[in-house]
């Protein structure tokens, strides 16, 4: 008797293995012995460049940051610009232009291993105001609107955060017509989503001009 029990006793013990073998492989569970890391899977985009030291890059030129593209989003890259010390921070125009060629050059080497691109592309030029365009305003050679939306989303967010910008991270932004201006306004969204639209304000009225009454469903100018 108590062998059978015992025979009882072991094949009840097989089947309840059995049953939760089963169970753990019919809720998807499997065993491994490497440790399974449950969180995302890390980005192989650095978007990080490794700074020179600045003893290596005094004699470069003066240091700016401008916006590139890295992993569908705008990251800010520090550069150094050509232009002389003395312009960088008292001519709009002339800072923009810097700006601007930073834009349009094809990234470095490193930055190309960090994962970062450039949308701007040429022929673009940028000047100053139109007769009656509020102060500050920059005019490009071609009109924004006809941009990509990520390279004009570069523009706005460099020029924004430089002195060629109009302050809270915005820009006067015109082409080469007759069309007025626009504020454009560098935000976290915009960053994250650079292929949208960059929301604009309308620009502050010029002095000197009369205030034309605004279109119907139009916001007043702030």
């Amino acid at each position: 008797m108590r062998r059978r029990t015992f025979g009882r006793t072991a094949g009840t013990g097989v089947l309840v293995a059995v049953a939760l073998t089963a169970l753990v492989t019919g809720c998807g569970i499997r065993t491994t012995s490497v440790p399974v890391d449950a969180g995302a899977a890390p980005s192989r985009v650095p978007c990080s460049v490794s700074g020179q030291s600045p003893s290596a890059t005094a004699a470069q030129g003066v240091p700016v940051r401008v916006f590139l593209v890295c992993g569908s989003q705008l990251e800010a890259v520090d550069r150094r610009t050509p232009l002389p010390e003395e312009k960088a921070g008292g001519n709009p125009v002339a800072t923009a232009t810097g700006l601007l060629a930073q834009l349009l050059a094809e990234p470095s080497d490193d930055e190309r291993q960090a994962g970062f691109t450039t949308a701007v592309r040429g022929p673009l030029v940028v000047g100053g105001a139109h007769k009656g365009d509020p102060a500050g305003t920059l005019r490009l050679s071609r009109q924004p609107e006809d941009l990509t939306p990520v390279a004009l989303s570069q523009i706005v967010c460099t020029f924004s955060a430089s002195s060629a910008g109009a302050g809270e991270h915005t820009v006067l932004l015109g082409g080469p017509g007759p069309y007025a201006p626009k504020r454009y306004q560098c935000t976290t969204e915009l960053k994250e989503r650079p292929e949208s639209t960059p929301p604009t304000t309308a620009p502050p009225a010029t002095a000197g001009t009369t205030a034309v009454p605004d279109a119907p469903g139009t916001a007043p100018a702030g």
